[in-house]
């Protein structure tokens, strides 16, 4: 992608972001339950991949040339509704479902009930190794597709991510991508006293990944970060520096708001200021 196309997409995605952001913020303050501080931390990082990267057909979601992605955090499964609906996934208004009973939109993905969920996930850890079967058999098929796999950083605590990290070099899958949502906080605490995950970048490269370090709310960073598939069989891994709760400044960097719900007081001044173009 050429500069003037990247700062063209910057722009873009900039405005879509901020409305992505308020349907969050809307959609958690309705259901009275859920995960904003993840959800606002991933949305550029969800933004760019479905509005930019990804080869996928809204209209027809089991397109079989798609790309994948697997939300491997899925508690953070509002950023994702609000930019599949913003595709065209599903209208708009069904966001107001959020968590209801008998609604495809369920408080972890479920591949079952909504159509372009890749998988059902919400059980941390296991998204990368489910990732990796996809881009294995996109390998066996022949296929260019591509498969992105999109992680917490405290989730990278978990062991199932490393035997697939080992794996995924061992096939050469440079169709794979895993990105990071670093935003440095879990449910118990800050990730760095919960259990270091630290060095990362280095960890990644040790297993013969190709590791990509960037502003994860940069989107003249990130797009060519994920545009770039992997070279000489290695797979990705971008690493997305972020902010928990970004665009809300009573949220950002607030460990409370992993899984908290706004009042309406709370949701009402977070939409004055994201529609008032802070960001």
């Amino acid at each position: 992608m050429t500069e003037t196309r990247i700062s063209d997409a910057d722009v873009e995605l900039r405005s879509a972001s901020r409305e992505l952001r308020s349907d969050i913020i809307r959609m958690i303050a309705k259901a009275g339950s859920g995960h904003p501080g993840g959800s606002l931390s991933a949305i550029d990082i969800l933004a760019a991949l479905y509005l930019k990267v990804l080869r996928h057909r809204p209209a027809e979601p089991l397109w079989p040339e798609r790309d994948r992605l697997v939300l491997s955090k899925g508690h953070a499964c509002p950023a994702l509704y609000a930019v599949m609906a913003r595709c065209g996934y599903f209208p708009r208004q069904q966001l107001d479902t959020l968590r209801v009973l008998g609604s495809p939109l369920q408080g972890h993905p479920d591949r079952l009930r909504l159509a372009g969920i890749e998988a059902s996930t919400g059980s941390l850890g296991q998204g990368l190794s489910i990732a990796l079967g996809m881009a294995l058999a996109a390998r066996m098929d022949r296929s260019e597709r591509r498969v992105f796999c999109v992680l917490g950083d405290g989730e990278m605590q978990e062991g199932q991510v490393w035997e697939a990290a080992m794996a995924a070099p061992k096939f050469a899958l440079e169709n794979l991508t895993a990105v990071v949502d670093m935003n440095g906080g879990q449910i118990d605490g800050p990730t760095r006293e919960v259990m270091d995950i630290e060095p990362l970048a280095e960890k990644f490269r040790a297993f013969r990944w190709e590791a990509r370090e960037v502003d994860g709310h940069d989107f003249k960073a990130l797009l060519p970060a994920l545009q770039a598939p992997g070279s000489k069989g290695r797979p990705v891994a971008v690493l997305a520096k972020t902010v928990k709760g970004k665009g809300v400044s009573f949220m950002e960097g607030g460990i409370d708001w992993h899984g908290k719900a706004p009042t309406a007081e709370e949701a009402a001044r977070a939409l004055r200021e994201l529609e008032g173009g802070k960001s």
